[in-house]
């Protein structure tokens, strides 16, 4: 089954077509600073991790974790190896982070690590990768309550290190099971185009198989290979899928053995029942007879629109053929090599057939070298091998001065799949050509994470529905303008919005944040002179200034708080009151 080419469908009433853009308000917002115990278990690239992809997948890593289970909860791991939480219920009276879990090794004597990376699968699951290649599945209880008791279900040396992209739990027939993205950028040892570096997503699945049974096992590995880190990727909540937003496609290079020996077997090559050619007279198609047939086995029906043979019973063709055909001139004969051929007179002569039957593609056209050599012959005035060979000629066939942006032919252009979980293969496609991908946000734990397009100028946030198969990406929010505005922001480090939608925020390498928030009523009345009407609502842009020099590692937005982390520092700002 090939992939179904999908489109993302804007909600028109999600859309201001008279915003005005951003006024700045210089009213403070509060900002509360904690010091840490430890600094952040912070990894620089290394002198070999030098490409682009490096920078996207590591460089720019956010050591802030957010739990979307539960409300004002960040976590991030210091170079002790401890996971710190901080849970905020009063701004005024903020505690210490507290310790909820540490590595039982010590990571930093490995000199080839990455980041510790982790992620909250549910709400009492967690997964833990150390950056050295062991993978920790671990189960917290409610994380709600404290005491928490975190302990370790699964760890697995993996080979070579790996950060966690995405994590789920799943439970079917009292089995559970915990699915894994996981991702890595290895040497291609032989490859010799460009940097040689390739991206690989390995989507694991540790299950427990028997109620009784307390050990944990992998017992599913797929790898999937492409050349640039994913802007996005996520297991859908059921399992059933994978959806992949990158500028440069994934393919599927390891699978199970069982799924591998069903997608290594060959699918059978379904012979053509009939094979035709045509001039511009008249048409020939050839049946393949069964051995022993005679002409009492032979069944045709011709008439000026359709057609209908028989084999022994066997309906070979029937329906409606593309055009008119002189019914009574048309023939068929059996020749000697056990072939039916039929010879159709065209009505409509020189009107050249793209297919005999209309709809049927059972049959194969073969066609005549001299019709080939005859067409290229006529288009031959339309192509070169130099860009522009004549441009002094009236008409010049290509100025390249005259494209605009929109005419540019890339190569290559981000989109986003969807992979079957049984199969593997990709299901829905969606070219997202020039809708720039911003950034992901957890709006529902339960559903899966949400994705930020640039579209035109707006920012549009975008919904997975895996149970809706027509129409499986839902439009649920628009930052108007946002599009436009952030890509002022050239030194932008990390993106994020509020799970309400109510703002989007963005912040430097250093220091600086920005805050967003959509249009609301003013409490005074304003006038705009140059259209002569009231204005009722305004957007405001605010800039925070953090008291540092140290750069911001980690960034992540709930619906009344910004949480920045620094090296050795916990920023609060408090941008929405509780309603």
């Amino acid at each position: 089954m090939e992939a179904a080419n999908c489109s993302l469908r804007v909600k028109r009433p999600l859309l201001d077509p008279r915003f005005e853009g951003y006024k700045l308000s210089l009213e403070p917002l509060p900002c509360y600073q904690l010091e840490l115990d430890a600094a952040v278990a912070e990894v620089k690239l290394r002198d070999d991790q030098y490409t682009l992809e490096h920078m996207h997948a590591f460089g720019m890593y956010n050591y802030l974790h957010c739990d979307a289970w539960y409300q004002d909860s960040v976590y991030y791991i210091d170079n002790l190896g401890r996971i710190m939480n901080l849970t905020v219920m009063l701004d005024t009276a903020l505690g210490k982070p507290r310790e909820v879990f540490r590595l039982p090794t010590d990571v930093t004597a490995c000199d080839n690590r990455l980041c510790a990376s982790l992620h909250f699968t549910s709400p009492s699951w967690v997964t833990l990768s150390d950056g050295t290649g062991r993978l920790y599945v671990i189960g917290t209880g409610d994380r709600g309550h404290s005491p928490e008791k975190w302990e370790i279900m699964f760890n697995e040396e993996l080979g070579n290190p790996f950060i966690i992209i995405h994590s789920i739990s799943l439970l079917k027939a009292e089995e559970h099971s915990v699915a894994i993205l996981l991702l890595r950028i290895e040497k291609e040892e032989l490859d010799m185009k460009g940097s040689g570096f390739y991206v690989s997503l390995e989507w694991v699945i540790v299950s427990k198989k028997k109620e009784d049974s307390k050990k944990y096992e992998i017992t599913k590995h797929h790898v999937l290979r492409g050349k640039s880190v994913p802007h996005y990727a996520a297991i859908e909540p059921n399992g059933n899928g994978l959806m992949i937003a990158s500028y440069k496609s994934f393919k599927v290079v390891s699978v199970d053995q069982d799924l591998e020996e069903s997608m290594d077997r060959p699918e059978k090559i379904k012979e053509p029942l009939y094979y035709w050619q045509q001039t511009e007279d008249d048409l020939t198609v050839t049946v393949r007879l069964p051995e022993g047939s005679t002409k009492d086995d032979i069944q045709i029906q011709f008439l000026p629109d359709n057609i209908n043979i028989k084999l022994k019973d066997i309906q070979v063709v029937e329906g409606k053929l593309y055009s008119s055909i002189d019914h009574e001139g048309s023939t068929w004969t059996i020749k000697e090599n056990d072939g039916l051929e039929i010879s159709l007179i065209k009505k409509n002569e020189g009107l050249m057939w793209p297919e005999l039957v209309v709809g049927d593609k059972q049959g194969e056209l073969i066609r005549d070298p001299a019709q080939c050599a005859a067409i290229a012959e006529r288009l031959m005035h339309l192509t070169s091998d130099e860009l522009n060979p004549n441009p002094d000629k009236e008409k010049p066939p290509c100025n390249a001065q005259e494209l605009e942006e929109c005419d540019i032919f890339f190569e290559e252009s981000s989109s986003l799949c969807r992979f079957d979980g049984n199969t593997l293969k990709t299901t829905h496609v969606v070219n997202l050509g020039s809708n720039q991908y911003l950034f992901s946000v957890i709006v529902d734990p339960k559903e899966m994470p949400c994705f930020c397009l640039r579209h035109d100028v707006d920012a549009l946030l975008w919904q997975p529905h895996c149970s809706q198969q027509d129409d499986m990406w839902e439009h649920i929010a628009t930052f108007n303008a946002l599009g436009y505005v952030q890509a002022s922001k050239r030194d932008k480090k990390f993106f994020a919005c509020a799970p309400n939608y109510s703002y989007a925020a963005l912040c430097e390498c250093l220091r600086r944040v920005f805050i967003y928030r959509q249009p609301t009523p003013m409490s005074t009345v304003l006038y705009n002179r140059k259209e002569g009407r009231h204005v009722g609502q305004v957007a405001k842009q605010q800039v925070t200034s953090l008291e540092t020099n140290d750069p911001i590692l980690g960034f992540q937005a709930t619906n009344e708080r910004l949480f920045v982390l620094t090296t050795k520092n916990l920023f609060l700002i408090k941008v929405n009151t509780e309603n």
